[in-house]
């Protein structure tokens, strides 16, 4: 499985890695800034999933969202963001996303939502607050 990791703080880029790491046995990671990154990295080599954080300088990642969704249809995203489920996953998903994950409760549900895209084409939103 290929995964890229697209936000603007490289602390986060690695705790998500992190996370996925020992869910994904021999998966391979690569990494963007920003969403001019995110889109040269999808030109020049496949993903499986893009995790798109909604806050990056430039961009933001719903503009971002709506250029991959054009461009890449198939490319499920998950959305992950600190901003709470009600403020933006209804926009996220209507936008094309697949999930919605807070990243206050990435490590536990970030990998669930990568298996259940794989294992279903339903897009949800996973929320710690279970609003």
């Amino acid at each position: 499985m290929n995964i890229l990791i697209a936000d603007d703080h490289a602390n986060v880029r690695r705790g998500l890695r992190e996370i996925l790491v020992d869910a994904f046995s021999g998966a391979r990671f690569s990494e963007a800034s920003n969403g001019d990154e995110v889109l040269t990295q999808l030109v020049n080599s496949q993903h499986d999933v893009l995790l798109l954080d909604i806050n990056m300088p430039g961009r933001s990642g719903m503009d971002v969202l709506k250029d991959v969704k054009r461009i890449y249809p198939l490319l499920p995203v998950i959305m992950v963001s600190v901003q709470p489920e009600s403020q933006y996953a209804a926009r996220c998903l209507l936008a094309g996303a697949s999930a919605y994950v807070n990243k206050n409760s990435a490590s536990d549900e970030l990998a669930p939502a990568i298996n259940k895209i794989f294992n279903s084409s339903v897009a949800f939103a996973l929320d710690p607050a279970g609003s």
